[in-house]
């Protein structure tokens, strides 16, 4: 037998096989439509009347129709797709708009999701008949009423239908459904008109929920519509290509997993290095980089009567420079803080935020900062010294300030000398070196009194 004969043999074989299964699958629907009658008659008389009903859907349910290519878990992972994108972009402009306004995100959440609903569904299902989602799944919306091979694509009616519902009609919902919070949440009962509004939106989002439900579960079953803007759209979410594989990707989980650990890795590993070392050792460096620089641009000269100060040089000493750095981190310059303070009567002016709080001299330059500021810097630099904000200098040790602590001198438990005069026989004035007692010169005792006199004698007195 030739080639072409055994070909065309082959596929004989082929297409009988294909209509054996087609008519064993039609034989095997039939009984089940039989066996379901059957069950139908044995219901109750009420029931019967709706028997012919329910033969029709149990058979529109068994109907394979509609599952080619465009399976279901791609449909679903692509409406997933959509709102995850919707929360980071609505993260992402919170974040931007929140120095702004620091609760732009609370007070203008709705319209923001209006605002980045409305562009994505202009950027990706209005230009491309797909929304970023049904891309990423190989997915793209068509137009279900017109069954063909073709796949013919949704017109600007459905489109504009969809946009609506889905991005209007979502906004609209959410502020009716705020509006009627608001009238309920207050302090007196709302009105009859409120009440009966509230019913009737309880009503029509419960059967809103029901329908959607059942929807899905048709879905599930056909995978034709998604949800229920797309059935009643007749819109549905086709592969635009027959060869679909249907094996899952994880390369992203991959690449999850791979970034996971090299981050874990990182957070073991900082701590053990000490970055916050090496980084002060840069900036140390920086800094006598610059200062280098700056020296030979000035010249030796110069350098040698410069006075080596800090950043914060010009405070005064009440302030602690730390506080202040701190309260105020705007990296202004010297002139910049002074002339902001000319109007003020010149100068920087402290405040109790920014007094010294028991007070602690570095060692060895002697400035004066709160306790708890500059045992923390020193603290944090591990023993590789902090550069003084006031002098510049490395300061690796601190000591209590002891220059408000004053040393008062109790009375003396003896009592002064002062120098007395005796008379001679000759009448000179010679000057005696003992002591006069309180009596003056004219009391002039002997040696032995007058030494129990200058000590207080034995009970103190003379």
């Amino acid at each position: 037998m030739s080639n072409s004969g055994t070909f065309a043999a082959a596929q004989e074989r082929i297409l009988a096989r294909q209509a054996a299964r087609q008519s064993e699958e039609r034989s095997r629907q039939q009984a089940h439509e039989t066996a379901f009658r059957d069950s139908l008659t044995r219901l109750p008389s009420p029931l019967k009347l709706a028997a012919p009903r329910l033969s029709s859907l149990w058979s529109i349910l068994l109907d394979a129709e509609g599952t080619r290519p465009a399976f279901r878990v791609g449909q679903v992972d692509a409406e997933l797709l959509d709102e995850e994108l919707l929360s980071l972009l609505k993260t992402q402009v919170g974040d931007a708009l929140k120095y702004f306004k620091p609760h732009v995100q609370d007070d203008w959440s709705q319209e923001i999701s209006l605002a980045l609903r409305a562009l994505l569904f202009k950027l990706s299902i209005w230009d491309h008949d797909a929304s970023y989602g049904a891309s990423l799944q190989n997915l793209r919306l068509t137009d279900a009423r017109r069954p063909s091979l073709a796949l013919p694509k949704p017109t600007k009616w459905q489109k504009a239908t969809y946009g609506l519902i889905t991005v209007l009609g979502r906004y609209g919902w959410d502020k009716w459904e705020n509006w009627l919070v608001d009238q309920e949440g207050g302090y007196t009962e709302p009105s009859e008109t409120v009440q009966r509004l509230s019913r009737l939106t309880s009503f029509i989002s419960t059967t809103h929920s029901i329908a959607a439900f059942i929807s899905f579960l048709v879905f599930l079953v056909h995978g034709r519509y998604r949800t229920l803007t797309d059935r009643l759209l007749r819109l549905r979410l086709v592969s635009p290509s027959d060869n679909v594989s249907r094996e899952v990707s994880f390369e992203y989980l991959n690449r999850q997993l791979v970034w996971h650990a090299f981050t874990e890795f990182l957070l073991f590993l900082l701590p053990l290095v000490g970055i916050s070392r090496w980084r002060r050792w840069l900036s140390r460096a920086w800094k006598k980089t610059k200062e280098a620089m700056r020296s030979d641009e000035s010249g030796p000269d110069a350098m040698a009567d410069q006075v080596k100060r800090g950043p914060l040089s010009f405070l005064p000493e009440r302030t602690c420079a730390i506080c202040y750095q701190d309260q105020n981190p705007s990296s202004a310059s010297e002139a910049d803080i002074l002339g902001a303070n000319t109007g003020a009567g010149g100068g920087v002016i402290g405040s109790a935020a920014t007094d010294v709080v028991n007070a602690y001299e570095t060692i060895p330059c002697g400035c004066l900062y709160c306790f708890v500021c500059i045992t923390t810097k020193i603290e944090a630099e591990e023993g590789s010294g902090w550069s003084c904000l006031r002098c510049g200098e490395t300061v690796y040790k601190c000591k209590p300030w002891d220059g408000d602590v004053i040393v008062e001198k109790g009375p003396s438990s003896k009592s002064g000398k002062t120098v007395g005069f005796t008379v001679d026989d000759n009448g000179e004035n010679e000057t005696d070196n003992k002591s006069t007692p309180p009596g003056g010169a004219d009391s002039a005792l002997t040696s032995s009194q007058w030494t129990m006199a200058d000590e207080g004698g034995p009970d103190g007195r003379v």
